[in-house]
């Protein structure tokens, strides 16, 4: 008998000063039994740093050709195709070529080799955004998730700011300049 999604309930108050953005963000959120709380917390800050009315989780994890979110225009086509993790470079060419725009929130401790790997097919790529979130920033927010999530997220200058369960969490957003030259 397969295990059954766990179910969360998911609140955000966001302030996002860089894209001029304030919206409270009521959800809910299916986690897979194969996936990871790390993984779960990055796609919920994925679908509040890329907010529009018209974003959707899709299935994700369960269908190989669906990203973790989207955002479709009216007549179906996908505007925004969002992932998490460190998906193969394969996979995000093929998106580009679908959508309007590609947006990456990367992850993990293998990051470094994931993105040596990929920065040469990935470099070609003008309708792609490389985030990456710190082990520390996902860690932090994991001690506090329970099935009913309750963030106040403010995004200005690049540099996240939680409040979580009355504490207070500060990070930095980094974008990945694909086409600079590796350090």
């Amino acid at each position: 008998m397969a295990l059954p999604a766990t179910i969360y309930r998911v609140s955000i108050q966001l302030s996002d000063v860089d894209r001029n953005r304030y919206a409270t963000l009521a959800t809910t959120v299916a986690r897979h039994p194969s996936e990871t709380d790390q993984r779960l917390i990055v796609r919920l800050i994925a679908y509040a740093l890329c907010y529009e009315e018209e974003i959707a989780f899709t299935r994700g994890i369960c269908v190989a050709d669906e990203p973790d979110l989207w955002i479709k225009s009216y007549d179906g086509r996908v505007q925004n195709w969002i992932e998490v993790g460190l998906p193969d470079a394969q996979r995000l060419v093929k998106a580009g070529h679908h959508s309007e725009q590609v947006v990456l929130f990367a992850y993990g401790g293998s990051f470094e080799r994931w993105l040596t790997n990929s920065r040469v097919q990935l470099a070609t790529m003008d309708n792609l955004r490389v985030f990456y979130l710190a082990d520390e920033l996902i860690d932090s927010l994991l001690v506090q998730l329970n099935r009913s999530v309750d963030w106040q997220l403010t995004c200005s200058d690049g540099i996240l700011y939680f409040t979580v369960a009355g504490g207070s969490i500060v990070a930095d957003l980094v974008e990945i300049d694909l086409t600079a030259e590796p350090v």
